[in-house]
C-alpha cells in the first residue's frame, strides 16, 4: 500500500524576523517543494503556506500563523511531508519512497534477485540498490534494464542480459 504523505525535507533553521524558516528538501529539489500551497508535519496536520523561496539549495518558507521567530523556532528539526495526490507525476516517474522495498525480478526466467534498498540519483539516471542475502548490486535505471515497474504488484522487472553476470555467484 502507497503512503499517503511522503516525506519531502526537514526544518533546519530560522530565517529573519517574520516567522519564516528554512527547509532542507529530501525531493527533487528546492524548486519542486517551493511550489507547495501546503505541507503537512507527522499527525498528518496541515500546514498552510503564505509564501516559498528558492535560496540557494534550500527553501524559505513562511508558514501561515507563524509570525515571530520565536514561533519558527519551535519547528525547527521538525519533518514535512506532502500529500501525495498534491503531486502529478508524469507518466513511467515514481516517488522513491514507492521504489523501496519492490521485488527485483528477471524479466525473461523470474528469478529474484532481492529487493530494492536504495535509489542513488547521479544526475545522468537513478540506479538501484538491489540487496539479496546481504550483498548489495547496483543496477541502472535506463530502459534497457528496467524494463518495467509495477508498484501495484510491487516488482521491477529487470533484463540481466544487457549487464550480465551481475547477480551470477562470487567464486
Amino acid at each position: 500500500m502507497k503512503k499517503e504523505f511522503l516525506e519531502a525535507g526537514k526544518i533546519v533553521g530560522v530565517h529573519g524576523l517574520k516567522g519564516e524558516v528554512k527547509i532542507d528538501p529530501w525531493c527533487d529539489g528546492p524548486g519542486f517543494l517551493s511550489r507547495f500551497k501546503r505541507l503537512f508535519d507527522k499527525d498528518e496536520n496541515e500546514m498552510k503556506i503564505s509564501r516559498a523561496r528558492v535560496q540557494k539549495n534550500i527553501v524559505i518558507v513562511k508558514f501561515s500563523g507563524i509570525d515571530t521567530p520565536e514561533q519558527a523556532q519551535q519547528l525547527r528539526g521538525r519533518i514535512v511531508y506532502i500529500y501525495r495526490k498534491d503531486v502529478r507525476l508524469p507518466e513511467g516517474v515514481y516517488f522513491v519512497q514507492d521504489i523501496l522495498g519492490l521485488e527485483a525480478v528477471d524479466v525473461d526466467s523470474g528469478e529474484i534477485y532481492g529487493e530494492v534498498t536504495d535509489v542513488f540519483q547521479t544526475g545522468a539516471n537513478d540506479v538501484y540498490q538491489i540487496t539479496k542475502d546481504g550483498k548489495d548490486h547496483l543496477i541502472p535505471k535506463i530502459p534497457e534494464v528496467v524494463t518495467k515497474i509495477d508498484t501495484d504488484e510491487g516488482k521491477i522487472f529487470i533484463n540481466t542480459k544487457i549487464i550480465g553476470g551481475l547477480f551470477e555467484d562470487e567464486n
